[in-house]
């Protein structure tokens, strides 16, 4: 058995008896909240620097209303807006090539978060998932931090960054699997979908205080827009390692997958203390093969499918703020501080996207479905925010925030219930182990396009943002049309489910099981 968590153990000794179950799962859902909230927020940092790294000659000094007002504008120039705007930037990326070494940082970091992301998936299912998000977090930290360290150390090679960069990378891979699996193991398959549409709101709530840590600061230069995230998540890796306990067999409860028992019916106090050590210990548990965990049904078609769409995600998070500080709106551009704070905007809307699609998903049992259709919905939003965002600040709100709900819903769908529902899959047999594994194909795979499309948008972007709009539809198509076979297969059984209904109704039979029965989809 892993070891109790130093925090928790000490809240025991203090109250003199053990937490509920139910307290457990609120303690394990708000740490692994707060953990992925570190997570982006330390992502967020390159995006909002990139105007004063490759600067552009423009600001606004134009007053804008309700809903932006005084919080995205801001009329006084910073020493460092300043400094962007005399043309200087930061060599070496102030040059002509400058949005393709941007792009070609943003690369570098995401292709060895995609190739970690495989790597971390087993090892997480092998390790103690408490100890290796802890590492991870602690890391991440480090090497967001020295990034930022090279405006104040006054370095200019750009190996220096794309090596920050690659580090920080790999550290980053530790994060998802490690979430998701011990959100897995706490949580039955009873309304996962809408449990963790809301719990994942920490990707966009990490956007956001990434954004508007990295803004803040942003005025007494750059290097410290990378050295705040660094020292949140650095913190935050403090905190895992002191209150998280990754299965509940470690502090000495059954696994919900090891038994039916709903969760009304979990031991008491008392009980809980005399199970101690009846439990299996959750390192007893053997996790599952590469190879094994591709071929269950529906992972590798849900796979590709984030292929796409984690590519139209990330090309926003890497490149919105930039977009929107060398584009005009309403005749007028934006200061660069004031573009990482309107582009939170863009994760406000992802989160009612991922909740949405979560109880969505939840109603019809049905995942694919739900995000095939978002992902076809995406289309229309992005073409009309290309066409319209420009035409007033107010119509670039809430374009932005429709954009962001249905590009951001499916992309939360998969990578949480999704991936949870396979890593628990019937064939596995109970086995949680594989669920670090499976999650980490899936995200993994998803990476490799997140790195694809913030490359792609560095190049594109020089023959104007129009290509880069194009893109990003076409992938959103693309995302929608491999889930065709799933969707094809959940439609049948939803007509079946409904005809068999009708037939028991008519025949005064009992009625059969709802749609969400907590069986995983294949």
């Amino acid at each position: 058995m892993a070891a109790t968590p130093p925090g928790i153990s000490l809240i025991r000794r203090l109250r003199g008896k053990d937490w509920r179950f139910s307290t457990y799962r609120y303690v394990v859902l708000l740490v692994t909240f707060l953990a992925y909230t570190c997570y982006h927020a330390s992502r967020k940092p390159s995006s909002i620097v990139k105007s004063v790294l490759d600067p552009q000659p423009t600001k606004s000094k134009r007053p804008y209303p309700w809903p932006v007002g005084s919080v995205f504008i801001k009329d006084d120039l910073s020493e460092t807006e300043s400094y962007m705007l005399s043309g200087k930037g930061w060599a070496p990326f102030n040059g002509k090539d400058g949005p393709a070494k941007l792009g070609e940082i943003d690369l570098a970091f995401l292709a060895c978060y995609s190739i970690g992301m495989y790597f971390a998936g087993h090892l997480g299912d092998a390790l103690d998932l408490r100890l290796f998000l802890t590492t991870g977090m602690i890391g991440s930290g480090i090497f967001v931090a020295f990034f930022g360290m090279g405006f104040f150390w006054g370095i200019h090679a750009f190996w220096f960054y794309l090596v920050m960069q690659m580090v920080a990378g790999l550290f980053q891979a530790t994060g998802w699997p490690s979430v998701v699996a011990v959100i897995g193991n706490w949580f039955g398959k009873r309304k996962r979908g809408l449990i963790m549409g809301i719990w994942n709101a920490h990707t966009s709530v990490g956007n956001i205080t990434g954004s508007l840590l990295a803004a803040s600061v942003l005025q007494y230069g750059w290097g410290w827009s990378f050295i705040l995230p660094g020292t949140f998540i650095f913190m935050g890796g403090i905190l895992v390692f002191l209150f998280l306990a990754a299965y509940p067999e470690d502090v000495g409860f059954p696994c919900p997958h090891d038994s039916a028992v709903d969760a009304a019916m979990r031991p008491t106090d008392e009980e809980s203390q005399a199970k101690k050590g009846e439990q299996p210990a959750s390192s007893n548990k053997r996790g599952v093969g590469f190879i094994p965990a591709c071929l269950i049904p529906g992972v590798i078609p849900f796979a590709l499918c984030l292929f796409f769409t984690k590519l139209v995600a990330y090309t926003f998070l890497y490149w919105l703020p930039f977009y929107l500080s060398q584009t005009e709106i309403g005749g007028e551009h934006v200061s660069v501080k004031s573009a990482g704070n309107l582009s939170t905007l863009f994760d406000v809307g992802g989160v009612v996207g991922g909740i949405l699609a979560g109880y969505i998903s939840d109603k019809l049992n049905a995942r694919a479905i739900t995000a095939a259709s978002f992902m076809f919905a995406a289309i229309p939003s992005l073409l009309l925010y290309r066409s319209y965002g420009g035409v007033s600040m107010t119509m670039n709100v809430v374009l932005m925030m429709v954009a962001g709900l249905f590009v951001n819903g499916p992309y939360a769908l998969i990578t949480t219930a999704v991936s949870a529902d396979l890593g628990t899959h019937s064939s596995l047999k109970g086995n949680s182990r594989a669920l670090a594994t499976v999650t980490a194909i899936i995200d993994g795979t998803g990476s490799v396009g997140a790195a694809l499309g913030p490359l792609l948008t560095g190049f594109l972007s020089a023959k104007g943002w129009d290509a880069v709009f194009q893109m990003l539809m076409a992938s959103a198509l693309i995302a929608g049309l491999l889930l065709s076979r799933l969707v094809i297969r959940e439609i049948c059984v939803l007509s079946k489910r409904k005809s068999t209904s009708n037939s028991q109704q008519n025949e005064g039979g009992p009625e059969t099981q709802p749609l969400l029965n907590g069986q995983s989809q294949s």
